[in-house]
């Protein structure tokens, strides 16, 4: 009797701290949809137990909101289960054609891209420009060219299709962060402009680039804007094979860095044209000017295939690339990734065949796939809209996977929790999870339409997801 006492008491307190935890939430959620910030704001939040799936808390978890960059947890959980945490990319380079007995290649060499989003990238010792342009340079000796009757040519190979995902906007396609899905990625698809600057209102010029693009020229229409007003400068694409990149809007009178970065116009090119440079800098002379499959098939031409293979650059793994697709939020890493999940189910890989497989794979787990009205994989697109209550149960299913380790590890750290964030549009987002008094939650918090400033909701959604520690 005493026995049964003692387990009902342990119940009935168990129960009651559950309750208190959901009577908290619940205060502070209600603060915050009655904030002056939220008057017209769509406010949802989904708390669900990590292990069990249990729901511990949700408001409006069925409506569909802008995630902003909390989309790319979705993306970072998919590729985790369909491409593998050891899923590398391959660069294949080879060469068409013959060497004779002198060393002279008559043929072209091939850099054929398989959709790595890293290569000569700075964020690992491997993948930094010099090291490819060197393992490329030693391939080539290895086989003993010592010169070339012919082009060096950037191939994106199978990612030939549309590249940039259905509703991004214009003005952040010429931005590193707007930079296109391509077969044979180059340092990330970017470069910087630096900046001559001056007084407020006058303009801002060009001074260089990093590295130096002879290929392009630049058209600054930057201003100097007020102190405290930011970067707001937008670089735009070279249109219809110009040449000129346009520079428009301000730049802060107190800001540093004096450089802004910018999409690559052509990235196989333009990897094609530094390894041309590089050869021709080691005495390997080559004849013809460097190309890619995009200049090449805008000129009618067809694009040579390798017939000799010479080596082939991995990767880092798949859960070294997500690391840092969440920890700096790097949209063309979460774009390849939704590409390249595309592919590995024999579909043409673009951003549209991507969204299709992620949504299938998802349905067939229970999570309605009318759920997620998404239009890329990074949170990029201002038309993404997802609900909380799935976002949450899909954070929650990587919680048994093998692989949860290296993803919750690829999560940044905001007011001390671990969680992605995500802004855009007058939206604000945050999908993490969170320890409460020895039980495991995850959580996701989406506010859209907010009025006032950024940082004003950020400290407001704080305060309720404090409930959680």
């Amino acid at each position: 009797m005493k026995q049964t006492w003692l387990v009902s008491l342990l119940f009935i307190s168990g129960f009651a701290n559950a309750q208190t935890l959901q009577q908290k939430i619940q205060s502070a959620f209600s603060r915050l949809q009655q904030d002056s910030q939220c008057q017209y704001a769509s406010v949802s939040l989904t708390v669900l137990d990590a292990k069990t799936g249990e729901q511990v808390f949700t408001a409006n978890p069925n409506m569909g909101l802008a995630p902003g960059s909390t989309l790319k947890t979705v993306t970072s959980i998919t590729a985790f289960n369909i491409l593998g945490k050891d899923y590398q990319f391959q660069t294949q380079l080879g060469y068409t054609g013959a060497i004779s007995k002198d060393g002279t290649l008559t043929g072209d060499v091939i850099i054929k891209g398989g959709g790595d989003p890293t290569l000569g990238s700075w964020r690992w010792a491997s993948t930094k420009e010099g090291v490819v342009l060197n393992t490329l340079v030693s391939a080539l000796k290895k086989a003993g060219i010592k010169k070339i009757n012919g082009r060096i040519i950037g191939d994106n190979g199978i990612f030939n299709g549309q590249s940039i995902p259905d509703g991004w906007i214009w003005q952040d396609l010429g931005t590193y962060y707007g930079a296109g899905i391509t077969g044979l990625c180059w340092r990330e698809n970017s470069f910087d402009i630096t900046l001559n600057t001056g007084s407020v209102g006058s303009p801002v010029s060009v001074s260089g680039t990093i590295p130096t693009m002879p290929y392009l020229q630049f058209k600054s229409e930057l201003t100097n804007g007020a102190a405290h007003t930011g970067d707001l400068a937008y670089p735009y694409l070279p249109a219809f094979n110009s040449k000129v990149m346009y520079l428009r809007g301000t730049y802060a009178v107190d800001q540093t860095k004096k450089r802004i970065s910018a999409a690559l116009p052509d990235p196989a090119y333009d990897a094609a044209l530094r390894l041309t440079d590089t050869l021709k800098a080691l005495g390997i002379a080559v004849s013809n000017e460097p190309a890619s499959s995009i200049s090449l098939s805008e000129k009618g031409q067809p694009i040579p295939q390798a017939t000799q293979s010479l080596t082939t650059i991995l990767s880092p793994e798949l859960s070294k690339i997500v690391y840092w697709l969440n920890q700096k939020s790097v949209n063309l890493y979460a774009e390849q990734l939704l590409a390249s999940i595309a592919a590995n189910a024999n579909k043409q890989p673009i951003t549209n065949n991507g969204i299709d497989v992620l949504k299938t794979f998802w349905d067939q787990r229970g999570i309605d796939k009318k759920s997620m009205n998404i239009f890329d994989g990074s949170g990029l697109s201002p038309e993404d809209r997802i609900t909380t209550l799935t976002m949450a149960r899909i954070l929650q299913s990587a919680k048994k996977e093998k692989w949860f380790g290296d993803f919750y590890e690829s999560l940044p750290v905001y007011n001390d929790m671990k969680m992605k964030s995500g802004s855009i549009n007058s939206a604000q987002a945050y999908a993490g999870f969170q320890t409460h008094e020895g039980r495991e939650l995850c959580f996701s918090i989406i506010v859209n339409n907010y009025y006032g400033t950024g940082s004003g909701i950020r400290e407001k959604m704080f305060r309720v997801l404090n409930e959680l520690k």
